[in-house]
């Protein structure tokens, strides 16, 4: 019978001209019409199958396989046909070779998912992935014959989610960047950190004329050279995009295109975002300061103050300053923090911090702990549903020995009174409750001279509060870091606060009153 006679051959689909080319008296399988039964009838049904089929046969493991295995090899057919398996995947035998001679040896079966084989099958050495599983094939002494190779590809799946986990990590880290430098940076070293997809990932200077620009597209396998666009907020500003060089193992398909259009989406959108923060920031902080309004000075005290958001945040809040005369000539001063990070908090601000001023100004007696007792009742009969800590203190003249030092504390972190010599102490009597909880509440007043020279300092809890560390370790902090400032200027010592605590996690307000010399 000749080789295009074999009745086999018609099963095989469009690849029967293949088989019949083939001289199997070459091989070292002979003659078909002397195959044994057992690889007749395993060949028959991996012809007739749809699913990706091939077969290792005898001692030279001769490669045949079924319509649908073609699409997984491409190029190599319809050379593979009748070859060695060896012969015909040199770059995958160390691999796919002790696989198997464990199946055909051990007659054990194996499988693998996801597994990365790689091929060279379309003219350059491909990234390429499989899930199959290889089964020995006996024949009827239950001697092992030869291997069936069921196999399916996952190369798409397994490089798209690897792309979408660097999509992710990207995301992640754009959702915290501030400045256009920390966008650039994140940007190289996670693209960076994906050589599968991008073997080069660099920062270089010029703009690119869209989002993505294929520079240099090669053949499949020379590594295409690509340009991302690195968006900046200010045309004005020098132009950056990322130069990065595609892989050499895998082609330059729509999937590929895509994934790189998505990074240049997530930071154009990343850009937005930090640009509408900014704009938000500036706002925010624009309509937080001018709800603070200059502080009065009294003619022997001396008050300097500051307002600083938190670094890393983009929303108005409830900390707030305060300092005026009084009829009697009295200053008073304020510092006080309502509850929350919003528009909403910082109108509560407001109202207290105008609530306060019209008790004190029409209070015939200014203690400070009635003055915030009445504020309590204000608070509740006028509907003000929040919750806050404050300070308030009164200062009365004092003659040639300084200042008398009235002040109540609600629920707020103690002042501080550097004294001329450079000595630092906390004024740590136990605070009352904070404003609006209970009208009833009784509070307390407290009293302290401040002589020539002394500085009262007042502040909000973003100076010595830390997520890491307890509140006694930043007042502590506090302390050593005014020991030495007695007698200073207190514009000076706001400053320098500033400057020693640096970023700070939440908004803070600085009121330092020094009784003149």
């Amino acid at each position: 019978m000749s080789r295009g006679e074999e009745p086999l051959w018609r099963l095989a689909g469009s690849l029967h001209p293949a088989y019949a080319a083939v001289d199997w008296a070459a091989t070292g399988l002979g003659e078909p019409r002397d195959w044994s039964p057992a690889l007749r009838s395993t060949l028959a049904l991996a012809l007739e199958t749809r699913f990706a089929m091939a077969l290792f046969w005898g001692p030279d493991q001769v490669l045949l396989y079924n319509e649908a295995f073609v699409g997984l090899i491409a190029d190599k057919h319809p050379a593979a046909l009748g070859r060695p398996t060896r012969d015909v995947f040199p770059e995958a035998w160390d691999q796919i070779g002790p696989m198997l001679h464990s199946v055909v040896e051990d007659a054990t079966p194996t499988w693998v998912v996801d597994a990365e084989v790689p091929l060279r099958r379309s003219g350059f050495l491909e990234e390429c992935y499989f899930t199959f599983s290889y089964s020995p094939v006996r024949g009827p002494d239950g001697a092992v014959e030869g291997a069936v190779d069921i196999v399916t590809e996952t190369t798409r799946q397994v490089v798209a989610r690897r792309r979408l986990q660097v999509l992710t990590r990207l995301d992640q880290g754009l959702a915290r960047v501030s400045s256009t430098a920390g966008l650039v940076d994140l940007a190289v070293r996670v693209l960076g950190a994906d050589p599968g997809d991008l073997s080069e990932v660099e920062a270089v200077p010029g703009a690119v004329a869209d989002p993505v620009v294929l520079e240099s597209v090669g053949a499949p396998g020379e590594g295409t050279v690509a340009r991302i666009a690195l968006p900046v907020p200010d045309p004005r500003a020098p132009q950056q995009h990322l130069r990065v060089r595609l892989s050499d193992r895998l082609a330059l398909d729509e999937d590929y295109v895509d994934f790189l259009r998505s990074l240049a989406g997530a930071l154009q959108q990343a850009l937005e975002l930090m640009a509408a923060r900014d704009s938000d920031r500036r706002l925010s902080e624009a309509l937080q300061r001018s709800l603070l309004t200059r502080p009065a000075h009294g003619p022997t005290l001396q008050v300097a103050v500051r307002y600083q958001p938190a670094a890393e945040k983009a929303r108005v809040g409830g900390d707030w300053y305060d300092a005026y005369v009084l009829p009697d000539g009295a200053l008073a001063v304020m510092v006080g923090d309502v509850a929350g990070h919003d528009q909403h908090a910082a109108a509560a601000m407001g109202q207290l911090r105008n609530l306060t001023r019209g008790v004190a100004y029409s209070a015939r007696l200014a203690l400070p702990a009635r003055v915030l007792s009445d504020l309590d009742r204000a608070m509740a009969g006028l509907g003000v549903d929040e919750v806050a800590t404050a300070v308030l203190a009164v200062v009365e003249d004092g003659g040639p020995d300084g200042q008398l030092l009235h002040w109540s504390n609600a629920g707020h972190p103690p002042p501080v009174v550097v004294e001329a010599d450079g000595s630092v102490r906390l004024l740590e009597d136990v605070p009352d409750l904070l404003l609006g909880l209970d009208p009833e509440t009784r509070r307390a007043d407290h009293r302290l001279r401040l002589r020539p020279g002394d500085t009262l300092l007042l502040y909000t809890d973003g100076l010595v509060e830390r997520r890491d560390a307890a509140l006694a370790d930043g007042l502590a902090w506090l302390v050593a870091t005014l020991e030495g400032w007695g007698d200073r200027d207190p514009e000076d010592l706001c400053d320098h606060l500033l400057t020693e605590v640096g970023q700070h996690e939440d908004d803070l307000v600085l009121l330092a009153l020094r009784a003149r010399t």
